[in-house]
């Protein structure tokens, strides 16, 4: 009896030997107790104008398309993250952001022809965002944001004198963002994939009359998604 008592117990007893050393160690456990805490972001960015035209670009010939495309960029910056509540933070996010934006657009007059050029942008990008937290499930979290955002696009030729401009914008956009992304603890730190769509409001285009581009275009907004890893302290 006791040999058959010993061969069922003690198997039973290596198996939750076995599973207490499998179980995951909680990293950080006193990070959520931080009122604060920084880090550093990077990440790629893809970027596009939206446009909507006058009513010269459909009365005229001069062009027949004006077609906004997607293109990559990356982002650099820091973090700085307020606790605000156990779900709750609000995060500041001062980054450079690389873009890139492209228009497609055909010539209709005085003879058919395509063109594609490219906008080229280094925006200072100073999102403000409340994160939203849910609850830590031992070295994991899900989280979701929603913010404003200021840009200052330091390339704009907005008061370029070029003659070669194909299109000027001015410097200054206002918008808003949202977005979610992960957080896996870490033992000295905390690893944050996150995708988030920012949203341009404010109406980029400069308006120059001698450039027929600036006709056909009535308010030019820039869109740009950003996938962004964050490391966090």
């Amino acid at each position: 009896m006791r040999t058959s008592f010993l061969s069922i117990i003690i198997p039973l007893l290596l198996i939750a030997n076995a599973a207490v050393a499998q179980r995951p160690v909680l990293c950080m456990p006193d990070h959520d107790d931080k009122p604060y805490y920084f880090g550093i972001t990077f990440g790629m960015n893809y970027s596009v104008y939206q446009i909507s035209y006058t009513q010269s670009f459909a009365n005229t010939d001069t062009f027949k398309r004006i077609q906004p495309k997607w293109s990559p960029g990356f982002n650099l910056g820091l973090i700085g993250n307020l606790k605000l509540t156990n779900f709750m933070d609000l995060r500041f996010v001062p980054q450079l952001a690389f873009a890139e934006k492209r228009l497609a657009f055909d010539y209709g007059i005085p003879k058919d022809s395509t063109s594609d050029r490219t906008i080229e942008s280094i925006y200072m990008h100073l999102p403000v965002q409340i994160k939203f937290k849910s609850d830590r499930i031992k070295n994991f979290r899900f989280y979701a944001m929603l913010g404003g955002k200021f840009d200052y696009d330091l390339a704009a030729n907005a008061r370029s004198h070029r003659p070669d401009e194909f299109l000027k914008v001015s410097p200054v956009d206002f918008g808003y963002e949202m977005g979610v992304g992960f957080e896996f603890f870490n033992p000295n730190f905390i690893f944050s994939p996150e995708i988030k769509l920012s949203q341009g409001l404010t109406n980029q285009l400069f308006y120059d009359h001698g450039i027929q581009l600036t006709n056909a275009i009535n308010t030019l907004k820039s869109r740009m998604i950003v996938i962004s890893i964050f490391l966090e302290g």
